[in-house]
């Protein structure tokens, strides 16, 4: 099922190729309205009930800090090569986004 579904969001990714900013804002805007509703009213209940409050509070703060960190880093790295990027605007929450999947997908394997 998951394959189809990747097949599925990329046949959608090639086909409106050609999108404005305002609506992959607002796809990215939906996005991490629905990702904050998972964590909150999912993710940190399940995580109090198999662990206590204090090691839920110092996991949320870690990775909160890991993302500033990241985020500070891409916007080094674009900052140094700002003529070649400066037309894209999103670059920077596209890499963020990135690289924030790739740290959630290391302990899952």
């Amino acid at each position: 099922m998951e394959r189809l579904e990747l097949q599925f969001g990329g046949i959608i990714g090639v086909k409106f190729n050609n999108t404005s900013n305002k609506l992959l804002s607002f796809v990215l805007s939906f996005a991490s309205g629905l990702m904050m509703a998972i964590v909150c009213f999912d993710l940190i209940p399940e995580a109090i009930s198999v662990s206590d409050f204090a090691s839920t509070i110092t996991g949320i703060v870690f990775g909160i800090i890991v993302m500033i960190i990241c985020d500070i880093v891409v916007q080094n790295k674009i900052q140094t090569k700002k003529n070649k990027y400066q037309k894209n605007n999103l670059l920077k929450t596209g890499i963020a986004v990135a690289i924030g999947l790739a740290l959630h997908n290391l302990p899952e394997g």
